[in-house]
């Protein structure tokens, strides 16, 4: 069996899409350290320490630490991806949305061109409450003004476009989703940094050799379960019957299935339940109230009540995000348009029932484990007493979807030229993964 590494080059196609989307994500980066004009570094990085564990430093770990560094690329893909959830969410309200997004590409194309406005929009609002906030900053800004608030409106909101602009380019002509491969890259770019500190912690004697390893082996053994995870499904056994196709031909009547994903909300859950249990951190970060001081004690990890809090909501938005993005009802209409059916399930409102019941059973165990990976780093980390790095929930579901999902479309490149894949067998494990962002 040949190299699969070395296949993904002898494509022409396959290679220059790769070198594509490494150039763009080369920009990426470049931008990621052009820094807003008025602005002092120092003064801004030791302001910036004291808001970590607040939304703000949640936001600054999707965006590569470039809300820190105040670059020209501090949106982010954020505003992009919000502007698409609001979208996705609005869908399950406005039957017009619902509509747009049934009649095939020109419906996309019109949601699509409505997304970038509303990007836009968001990009300047939160543009300006950033340009507000390092105003707040002591020594931060050097010039305060409205010149400097309509100089960092304008940069960070031409950024947002130029990276939204990057992940479309990526989408299109490159591999893999641009907007999810411009999220994994950010997370991943504070990685080598943060190993090494840790080597420069245990030579250091400030961590002990077999914490490391045992943290190591934790840690691989968290991200195997990830995968797994991941690619978990449960099938619906699908049987299309035999019809006439013209002429007396007859078509015989095939098995499929239909593969319901143990995790069909991705990381949205996190995200959501995380930006609602960061709000007492934040609120007290910006007030001199004793109250939100005391809640915000409260609300922090190494609490019982932080976990609990923040497991139930995970469990809460697991239910929410699937019953927005997945809707029974049109699954089973459309099987009964195609003339397939579940065996032993009569079409129509008896197969959504049994869907939706299958559905329902499915993402119970699939929201308990979002909410085990979301608190185990956690306690990994408070058990080795190791905190040069820290390597969330969120951020490795986000690196592992997307990592697969990358190599899912790679695979399929070198399957249709019938070059040897990654996985065994050269076959596709994985099918119909839904994108992240």
């Amino acid at each position: 069996m040949s190299n699969p590494i070395a296949n993904l080059f002898r494509i022409p196609e396959l290679k220059n899409r790769i070198l594509f989307t490494l150039l763009m994500l080369l920009v990426y980066r470049v931008g990621a350290h052009i820094t807003v004009p008025g602005l002092d570094q120092a003064a801004l990085r030791e302001q910036f320490g004291a808001l970590q564990g607040t939304f703000l430093g949640v936001y600054d770990m999707f965006v590569g630490g470039g809300l820190s560094r105040a670059t020209v690329f501090a949106l982010g893909i954020m505003p992009y991806i919000s502007a698409s959830i609001m979208f996705q969410l609005l869908a399950a309200v406005f039957p017009t949305i619902e509509k747009l997004q049934r009649e095939g590409d020109e419906g996309r194309k019109k949601i699509t061109q409505w997304t970038r406005y509303t990007t836009v929009g968001l990009s300047i609002v939160q543009a300006y409450g950033y340009a507000i906030f390092l105003g707040s900053m002591a020594g931060a800004v050097r010039t305060p003004g409205v010149g400097f608030v309509f100089t960092t409106v304008l940069a960070l909101t031409v950024g947002a476009v130029v990276v939204m602009w990057l992940g479309e380019q990526i989408t299109e002509d490159g591999i893999g989703n641009g907007m999810s491969l411009l999220i994994f890259f950010s997370i991943i770019q504070g990685f080598p940094a943060a190993v090494a500190r840790t080597w420069e912690s245990l030579m250091l004697g400030e961590i002990g050799p077999f914490a490391l390893v045992a943290l190591l082996v934790v840690l691989v053994g968290v991200t195997a379960g990830v995968v797994a995870m991941t690619m978990a499904a449960r099938r619906l056994p699908v049987q299309i019957p035999r019809k006439v196709v013209g002429r007396g031909r007859i078509q015989e009547g095939q098995k499929s299935f239909i593969p319901i994903r143990l995790n069909s909300a991705g990381v949205m859950p996190i995200i959501f339940a995380q930006s609602f249990i960061v709000v007492p951190g934040t609120a007290a970060a910006f007030s001199r109230s004793q109250l939100l001081q005391d809640i915000s004690q409260v609300f922090q990890p190494g609490n019982w009540a932080y976990y609990i809090t923040y497991a139930l909501l995970i469990l809460f938005f697991t239910y929410f995000y699937t019953a927005i993005i997945f809707n029974p009802i049109d699954l089973a209409e459309n099987l009964k348009k195609q003339g397939a059916f579940i065996p032993g399930v009569k079409p129509g409102s008896r197969t959504a029932e049994y869907i939706d019941r299958i559905l329902t059973r499915v993402t119970l165990p699939g929201a308990f484990y979002l909410a085990v990976i979301a608190l185990v780093p956690f306690w990994i980390f408070d058990i080795f007493s190791i905190q040069t790095f820290f390597f969330g929930g969120t951020s490795l579901l986000i690196v592992v979807g997307v990592a697969l999902d990358t190599v899912q479309q790679a695979q399929q490149h070198l399957m249709l030229r019938h070059y040897d894949g990654f996985m065994k067998k050269g076959r596709v494990k994985m099918r119909g993964r839904q994108r992240y962002m």
